[in-house]
């Protein structure tokens, strides 16, 4: 019968991580203090990190699958959104104290879909024991064709905007995750809040895109912190500004039907962050070949604004009248 805690740290790693490793030969079997990893031939090695932390992109209460899942997710998100195939990734776990069995074993499970939906695999880490709250860090590794890196920096006036899938999901879904008879009010049934939700909790970065950003985008970043404040990072690192139409932002049906019920929620959709879509800067004698491109890998794409001389980002409405939004996005230091 498996124990209640999880066992030490020797045994945590070779019981539950272990087994996440088995696919890779660097990981060594999370036998030394080290992984190896060889760049594949021809391929720049893409590296990210994030971290995801009780109180803030997660609720103590939620699944630890649902958490397991996240924490791989929104760095394989930034990977995509660099033109990268996910390969391996480091995984640092920060407990208060001694995890039950399980809750690891169903933190692993949701680690283990993640992987094979992504197409990547643990290749080691670290577990510590320290006050505070349960903190997971990532670091995710992926390769990309030897000098095409997929920049912020490097989009042109007159491109145009995609975005992929649909927005506002995440941010809604974490609405009702804090506030369940939030429902009524949006006008949604249990169905379409269920969906939001599960937005919220397993986002689901468009790793099929990534070879075609190589391909056709001059600049892309994945939309983590809201789409107003990530697109005037990509605008800003390019020495550009950006305009947005609200009205051609896709949704998704629950999404739609909040709106129609409050279209005040427009604010939440365009900032509230929990996206995990890519926005793509694409010349325009490129976007139909695009757009093709990526219905063909399974990921819808729409445009919702241009890039040009100038700075800042401008919001318009209906009747091409300007928005005005009270904030841009999430932010971890605000002023």
């Amino acid at each position: 019968m498996a124990k209640e805690k999880g066992g030490g740290e020797d045994e945590l790693i070779q019981s539950t991580f272990a087994p996440l490793a088995s696919a890779f030969p660097g990981a060594l079997g999370l036998k030394d203090d080290c992984a190896v990893l060889a760049p594949p031939p021809g391929q720049d090695l893409v590296l990210t990190t994030d971290a995801v932390a009780e109180g803030i992109h997660f609720f103590s209460d939620d699944v630890a699958a649902d958490i397991g899942w996240k924490a791989l997710a929104v760095n394989v998100s930034d990977l995509v959104a660099k033109g990268a195939q996910p390969l391996v990734y480091l995984l640092s776990l920060s407990f208060p104290e001694e995890p039950r069995r399980a809750w690891l074993d169903g933190f692993a499970q949701g680690l283990s879909a993640a992987q094979s939906a992504f197409g990547i695999v643990l290749a080691g880490g670290d577990t510590d024991r320290r006050p505070g709250l349960l903190s997971v860090t990532v670091t995710a590794i992926g390769s990309v064709a030897s000098g095409r890196t997929v920049r912020r920096s490097t989009a042109r006036a007159g491109d145009l905007l995609f975005l992929s899938g649909t927005l506002g999901d995440g941010a809604l879904g974490l609405v009702l995750r804090g506030d369940p008879a939030r429902r009524a009010a949006m006008g949604l049934d249990e169905g379409k809040a269920e969906a939001l939700v599960a937005r919220y909790l397993r986002p689901k970065p468009r790793v099929p895109l990534a070879p075609h950003l190589v391909s056709y985008a001059s600049a892309a970043m994945d939309v983590s912190d809201g789409l107003i404040k990530d697109c005037g990072r990509l605008a800003r690192a390019s020495g550009l500004g950006a305009s947005l139409d609200a009205l051609r932002v896709p949704l998704s049906l629950p999404a739609r039907t909040a709106l129609a019920r409050d279209f005040r929620l427009i604010e939440t959709v365009l900032t509230g962050g929990d996206d995990y879509e890519v926005l793509t800067a694409v010349a325009p004698d490129r976007a139909s070949d695009f757009r093709a491109a990526a219905a063909g890998s399974g990921v819808a794409v729409t445009e919702i604004g241009r890039l040009a001389e100038g700075s800042g980002v401008k919001v318009f409405g209906a009747g091409g009248q300007p928005l005005e939004i009270g904030r841009s996005g999430w932010d971890h230091f605000p002023d």
